[in-house]
């Protein structure tokens, strides 16, 4: 049996893709999950207790994780009494904004300037060197836009200051990173896996288009790239894994600048831009890590087709209107609807570029009537 930490969309694709290889999940999550419902065995508990854990690490061969906000302290916990894959040390790094930045230079991968930011004068250095515009970043917790602001004009950064140096109340201003807004071309994602046996598959370079610092889309293979590129990518992969000892899949955000690659930051774990890989590719993501971290044989990663990943947000689609367009695949996650939620995703799958534009042209209204025709991302 295999324990995941997490219950979310993540955990219900990895069952999905493991069910059919013969293996079985336990989920332990906070709180009952109506995406992981009738897929695992599920232990409600908090992540740090330790009776819980320890029932965990009795009834499971292996543990892995479906997302980095868990915290660190019981993964290293777990991982002295079960394997724990990919390694709480994996985990630690992503976790905070600030050492992931260093971890990267440490290993020569390039990313935006960066500074620490402590306090309002700490904040006034970095500005001063790294210069606006800029973001400014809590460095632990946020995502899909949450938790940074954007500093464009000296006015900003009092503000800034203001709105994100007093969210921890009595406790002090939280830890702050202030990152240098880079002029990028694109937004891309590399995805790969490395298995207990050091084995490694990479997939295609992905192009994301996000709004509202969430995922709209994701392109598979990405379009227009070049092999310098893909082995540019493959390079920071290759120096991650080994530096870590990974195991299991992991996702690299990057940056596109002038024929460069800079890393925004890393996922360890299976990543919302590689859910195209379901159907658009030979062995999908989810079905990789479980091979991965069972010890198993991992799958050709090549793409079938060209392939495009929109995420279902906020609201739920008709999908008698969405299975009508030819080479789509509908995934829901069983989750009630919020504005900003991610409650499923699509993924159409075609020959070739042009016919890919034209499912896409029908699918975009359905999803998200306002969204329109994508250009250039602005992530923040």
């Amino acid at each position: 049996m295999i324990g995941v930490l997490g219950a979310g969309q993540l955990g219900r694709m990895l069952a999905l893709a493991g069910h059919p290889l013969g293996e079985s999940f336990t989920f332990l999550h906070p709180q009952e999950s109506a995406s992981v419902a009738r897929l695992g065995d599920f232990v409600v508990a908090a992540y740090d207790d330790r009776a819980r854990l320890e029932e965990l690490a009795r009834r499971v061969r292996v543990v892995t994780y479906e997302f980095e906000s868990v915290p660190a302290e019981p993964v290293r916990w777990l991982a002295d009494r079960v394997p724990v894959y990919p390694p709480p040390r994996a985990l630690e790094v992503s976790q905070d904004r600030l050492v992931e930045k260093t971890f990267f230079d440490e290993l020569g991968i390039p990313t935006a300037a960066f500074a620490r930011v402590d306090d309002e004068k700490s904040l006034a250095l970095a500005v001063a060197r790294i210069g606006l515009p800029a973001f400014l970043k809590m460095r632990h917790g946020g995502y899909d836009g949450k938790g940074q602001m954007r500093l464009q004009t000296p006015a900003d950064v009092s503000t800034a200051w203001r709105t994100l140096g007093v969210r921890a109340g009595l406790h002090g201003p939280p830890p702050l990173i202030l990152e240098k807004l880079v002029p990028f071309e694109r937004e891309l994602s590399i995805l790969a896996v490395r298995s207990i046996a050091g084995d490694v598959r990479v997939y295609p370079l992905v192009e994301n288009h996000h709004r509202d610092g969430i995922l709209r889309l994701s392109l598979a293979p990405a379009p227009s790239t070049t092999p310098a590129l893909e082995s540019k990518a493959r390079e920071y992969v290759d120096r991650i894994f080994a530096k870590l000892g990974y195991v299991g899949v992991l996702a690299i955000e990057l940056f596109q600048c002038q024929g460069e690659l800079l890393a925004n930051e890393m996922a360890p774990r299976v990543h919302n831009s590689g859910h195209f890989s379901i159907e658009g590719s030979q062995t999908s993501q989810f079905e990789n890590h479980v091979r991965a971290i069972s010890g198993l044989p991992l799958g050709e990663t090549s793409p079938v087709g060209v392939c495009a990943m929109l995420n279902v947000i906020g609201g739920l689609v008709a999908r008698e209107e969405v299975l009508a367009v030819p080479g789509t695949h509908l995934h829901l996650y069983g989750k009630e609807p919020k504005p900003g939620r991610k409650v499923g995703h699509i993924t159409v799958r075609a020959t070739n570029r042009d016919e890919l534009d034209q499912a896409l042209s029908r699918l975009r209204p359905m999803v998200e009537p306002s969204y329109g025709v994508l250009g250039a991302s602005t992530r923040t």
